[in-house]
């Protein structure tokens, strides 16, 4: 058994696909549009072409604060390879304008990882 893919539902599907093909080098399907709910969608697949994220828009989930933390979705990972790699991708992300929450540091379990807030909020943990 594995996962097949993780959800999000965003306020600007198009700015957020985009994030994921400049910075983690995300391919996207063709949108999905479901005219009767309004729910537009983009599944996105990385390069190791078995990690997938699907992004999802409907307008009654437009209210929803992304950046607090809840029961449910909290961050999205990924590893990018090496401390170097984490690094890089981290200070790229802040050259960009978007904030570093923490790090790039080793965690108290023994991770080397930082944490971005991209787009919407939405946490992002690069680690090794």
């Amino acid at each position: 058994m594995r996962i097949d893919h993780v959800a999000l539902f965003c306020r600007d599907l198009e700015q957020m696909r985009q994030f994921f093909l400049d910075w983690f080098e995300a391919t996207s399907n063709e949108q999905y549009h479901n005219p009767r709910t309004e729910l537009r969608t983009y599944i996105l697949t990385f390069p190791d072409g078995e990690t997938r994220l699907e992004l999802m828009l409907r307008p009654d989930t437009l209210d929803i604060d992304p950046s607090q933390a809840s029961i449910g979705y909290i961050h999205i990972s990924f590893a990018v390879g090496s401390k170097e790699a984490v690094d890089n991708k981290t200070r790229d992300l802040l050259n960009a304008g978007y904030m570093v929450v923490s790090g790039p540091r080793v965690t108290g379990d023994g991770y080397y990882e930082s944490c971005v807030l991209g787009p919407e909020g939405i946490q992002i943990e690069i680690t090794e």
